[in-house]
């Protein structure tokens, strides 16, 4: 049997009892290594240089440097640790922000272990993930900004982009090519005038596109 190697992950929360409880059961997965723990961003940057981990569990609402302002600084100082906020928060505001920031997953603290499990495991292995409560929340506000410009097709290709989907994925997802996938990407930014995915997946949740399961 190949024995997969551990995904590494670095807690950061300033409740210790919050901390110590997502450290006690992320450590019943095999297939999880708690890199370290911390109660500060800061604090949290230096065991991250430290230990090099994949993924970043953090959470927004901390003194000194709140998460979402730490985001740039992991990405500028580890570069390889792909970012997830954990929080308490569902506003469309921290969400957006977080996004912008360079976050690769936005989860709930109310959420199952299993579905936070899920979201290191997505994200470690380069996709995007978003606590379904978020989108819950996201629907049931309708922008009030101009009709969407998108045709059906591209609002589902855009929603599989929001969930972190490849475009093998999405030519699977939507029964096309991969080629005509990566087509139908490019076109979305242009069509939005949007240069980037992080643009596009905000551009998705301020509109309360849903993500699309493959």
């Amino acid at each position: 049997m190949i024995e997969h190697p551990k995904i590494k992950v670095l807690l950061i929360d300033n409740h210790p009892l919050v901390l110590d409880g997502l450290k006690a059961v992320l450590e019943t997965f095999e297939h999880i290594e708690v890199a370290g723990t911390a109660g500060l961003a800061q604090t949290g940057l230096d065991i991250g240089r430290q230990t090099r981990p994949q993924v970043v569990l953090m959470d927004i609402n901390m003194p000194k440097l709140n998460g979402i302002d730490a985001i740039e600084l992991f990405r500028k100082e580890l570069p390889d640790a792909r970012v997830v906020m954990l929080s308490m928060h569902d506003s469309r505001e921290y969400v957006s922000s977080s996004v912008m920031r360079g976050a690769a997953g936005y989860i709930l603290k109310d959420v199952s272990t299993e579905e936070i499990v899920s979201a290191i495991e997505t994200v470690a292995d380069g996709g995007k993930y978003f606590s379904s409560g978020i989108f819950d929340v996201l629907m049931e506000r309708e922008s009030e900004n101009d009709a969407d410009p998108l045709t059906p097709r591209e609002r589902d290709t855009l929603s599989l982009i929001v969930a972190g989907k490849s475009n093998r994925e999405i030519a699977q997802a939507l029964g096309i090519t991969p080629a005509t996938a990566e087509t139908h990407r490019k076109n979305l930014k242009k069509k939005l005038g949007i240069a980037t995915t992080a643009g596009l997946i905000r551009y998705a949740l301020d509109r309360a596109i849903s993500v699309k399961e493959a």
